[in-house]
């Protein structure tokens, strides 16, 4: 475990209390305050009488610290060689061009040349085409500061549509190793693929016209059949969709998926991509998807005139 969000919280919490009885500013309140801040709604009750029956031997029954000086956590040599391996990651580019001095001399923890990635679609996003990271830094700040921006976008026919949109969130999709924007739009197609923004700007005009992004959720029930690791891969191939999980019988487990409309396409083949160990149960429309596509493969199989 290269960080923990569980013990990070307490050494957090207790590394700015002793900070506050350094600086001689730490009072029952103040103690409060900072576990409210920095900690769960639950540490208050152990880490401040921890702290005061000097159970923890950090503070003296007077408030004041043990230590002369106020701590530091600098990090470990594994947290930082795990921090390079993601500024490593090409799409870093699209949130900062600044590389933190203290990994100016570190190793990575691991390169792209340390894993393989298959099963995704090999026309993804360029993350080096300065455009593309302009495009994605300006929708980005939109999102987060809820401006309207004007963008064209070239369609599949290669022309370019002009639109206007309130974006609400960014998503990236692993299959398809591309980046798109979803929010409030002028034109019924109300996610946009950023690799198909041409140009970009604030729109300062009227947005009264634009139409709320409803979000469509769709739900797929499948039966699983756990052998080769099967329900270990499914976890993680369907890790961002909203499940559940129901033991059926031995190795066999019946699988609830919720998941948007518009993820319907790359939904389908990594349930294909299990084969015979997957079995689609729900809804009709869904089976029928399956059924179509396994016939549209079957066309495509080369006849060699051989019985089977």
């Amino acid at each position: 475990m290269i960080f923990s969000e569980l013990y990070s919280s307490y050494y957090n919490a207790v590394a700015k209390i002793l900070a506050a009885a350094a600086n001689g500013d730490l009072t029952d309140k103040a103690l409060r305050e900072i576990v409210s801040a920095t900690a769960f709604d639950e540490s208050i009750l152990t880490i401040e009488s921890a702290l005061k029956s000097e159970q923890w031997q950090l503070l003296h029954s007077d408030g004041t610290a043990c230590t002369e000086h106020i701590p530091t956590m600098p990090l470990t040599t594994l947290q930082k060689r795990w921090i390079k391996a993601v500024y490593c990651d090409p799409r870093i580019r699209l949130f900062t061009d600044d590389v933190p001095a203290y990994l100016a001399d570190v190793t990575p923890l691991f390169t792209s040349e340390d894993y393989c990635v298959f099963d995704r679609y090999s026309d993804g996003d360029d993350y080096s085409d300065e455009r593309y990271i302009g495009h994605f830094r300006m929708i980005l700040d939109a999102v987060k500061n809820e401006r309207v921006l004007e963008m064209g976008v070239m369609t599949r026919y290669g022309r370019v549509r002009r639109t206007v949109m309130l974006p609400r969130c960014i998503e990236y999709s692993e299959k398809d190793d591309k980046f798109r924007v979803t929010g409030d739009s002028d034109i019924p197609a109300r996610v946009i693929n950023i690799g198909r923004v041409v140009d970009c700007k604030e729109y300062a005009g009227d947005i009264s016209h634009l139409t709320a992004h409803a979000s469509q959720q769709d739900t797929v029930e499948f039966d699983l059949y756990d052998t080769r690791k099967a329900l270990e891969r499914a976890m993680m191939h369907f890790a961002h969709f909203e499940k559940e999980v129901v033991k059926t019988g031995d190795k066999q487990y019946h699988v609830t998926l919720k998941y948007e409309h518009n993820d319907e396409t790359e939904l389908l083949i990594r349930v294909l991509s299990f084969g015979p160990l997957i079995k689609v149960t729900a809804p009709k429309s869904f089976i029928l998807l399956v059924k179509m596509r396994l016939e549209r493969q079957k066309q495509y199989i080369p006849h060699t005139g051989k019985k089977e």
